[in-house]
């Protein structure tokens, strides 16, 4: 069963597929994104807002959110224990 998390805009991720969260803002994501966009292996959930994170997923793939990162990362975090509990381990 996949721990899907919310990143916005009724958009869920595989959080078990994700590589990092990382802030647009820096040239060598910039420069990632812009690749991945010539490659279309990016998905946009932004809803056409400002692009705050950008998720790796182990196949390569990017996704935009409106989200910010830390958002996103306490969500994931929550996500995790949501999971743990439900699996009768403890955190």
């Amino acid at each position: 069963m996949a721990n899907l998390v919310n990143i916005g805009f009724g958009n869920f991720v595989n959080a078990q597929k994700v590589t990092v969260v990382v802030n647009p803002d820096a040239a060598p994501i910039k420069r990632l994104v812009q690749n991945a966009r010539e490659e279309q292996r990016v998905v946009d959930a932004t809803q056409g807002r400002r692009t705050k994170s950008v998720l790796v997923m182990e196949t390569g793939q990017i996704l935009l959110s409106a989200m910010q990162p830390d958002t996103i990362a306490r969500r994931f975090a929550a996500g995790a224990g949501a999971w743990q509990e439900m699996k009768g381990e403890e955190q």
